[in-house]
């Protein structure tokens, strides 16, 4: 069965830089783009960056755009997220998600909390 497992998440300060991970199993990971998305209290989950199969092609939330970075690596069926001068404003939780034929699949989640 299709297994997302996400970690990496932890409190930080402002400024500071976080690095997190999802491991995907159960399905052909280099087949299929991955995305990130985040939840913070009150609010609806958000995308925030995806990234195409062979990491030919990445798209980011106006709100990261040029602070987080998606990578991929098939060789260990892992997607990233390196999150850089983080802000209050990123505090939530982050999920892994990926879509299989027209089902979609979440991770369980990390907490991301940025102190100010």
């Amino acid at each position: 069965q299709v297994q997302l497992v996400e970690s990496g998440g932890g409190l930080v300060q402002v400024g500071e830089s976080l690095r997190l991970s999802c491991a995907a199993s159960g399905f052909t990971f280099n087949r299929h783009t991955m995305a990130w998305f985040r939840q913070a209290p009150g609010k609806e989950r958000e995308f925030v960056a995806r990234i195409t199969c062979n990491g030919g092609a990445e798209n980011y939330a106006n709100s990261v755009e040029g602070r987080f970075t998606i990578s991929r690596d098939n060789a260990q069926n892992t997607v990233y997220l390196q999150m850089n001068t983080l802000q209050p404003g990123d505090t939530a939780v982050y999920y892994c998600k990926v879509t299989i034929a027209a089902m979609t699949y979440w991770g369980q989640g990390t907490q991301v909390t940025v102190s100010s």
